[in-house]
């Protein structure tokens, strides 16, 4: 996939982040899986993306996740 792609794929998940977070669990677990993939072709993966990526696991690994409120 190029990068143009998955620049476009995150926008949809952060448009989906703003509207309506939904089931955080999720958007998170599309985070990761994207993001692993940006790294697994060496494509640079964005600070905010990074920060945001670290500050869900952190609050998925404390039990602190779950609602909008927390993020």
């Amino acid at each position: 996939m190029a990068f143009e792609d998955y620049k476009a794929e995150i926008a949809l998940l952060m448009s989906q982040i703003d509207g309506d977070p939904g089931d955080v669990h999720e958007i998170h677990m599309r985070l990761h899986t994207l993001l692993n993939t940006l790294r697994a072709e060496g494509l640079p993966v964005p600070d905010d993306l990074r920060d945001l990526e670290e500050y869900l696991d952190r609050q998925f690994s404390t039990g602190g996740g779950g609602d909008r409120g927390d993020a």
